[in-house]
């Protein structure tokens, strides 16, 4: 009788374990939606700290990119709440390593191809909100279906 209930325990345990590993690829990486409500948080702290509204930054995952100061630096606080600023400047590795977290499995290379593709156009900027604003444009034009910003 012990060996019966020793093997269900053991078939139990293994089986929570599968489950739980599912559980933590899928929540490892978002789905497109669950990147959205993460952005959104985001946006709610960045949009008053940066003194900017909806009209201004509501459709820059639209492609719609408004040259003003404010609208660079909500940008810039929004790749730091990302995590991919270091030391003021934006930091290629952190973002291949956020793309990884963040992303779905299906938009995990191309989001990464173009950061690849607009590295390069953070360091014609001295300044972050610049920086940031200049490769989120870059990265929206390489490739508008997979661009994704709150």
């Amino acid at each position: 009788g012990n060996t019966m209930l020793i093997r269900n325990y053991t078939f139990l345990v293994s089986t929570i374990m599968i489950l739980s590993n599912n559980l933590f690829y899928f929540s490892y990486a978002m789905t497109r939606q669950q990147l959205k409500n993460s952005g959104k948080m985001m946006k709610n702290s960045c949009m008053p700290k940066n003194n900017v509204n909806e009209d201004q930054v509501g459709s820059i995952e639209q492609g719609i990119f408004i040259e003003d100061r404010n609208v660079q630096c909500y940008i810039a606080c929004i790749y730091s709440m990302m995590q991919i600023v270091k030391n003021n400047k934006l930091n290629y590795d952190a973002a291949m390593k956020q793309v990884d977290i963040m992303f779905p499995q299906e938009l995990k290379q191309p989001v990464k191809a173009s950061i690849e593709y607009c590295k390069d156009n953070a360091k014609k900027f001295k300044d972050i909100c610049e920086a940031s604003y200049w490769t989120a444009k870059c990265m929206y034009e390489y490739d508008p279906k997979i661009f994704a910003f709150p």
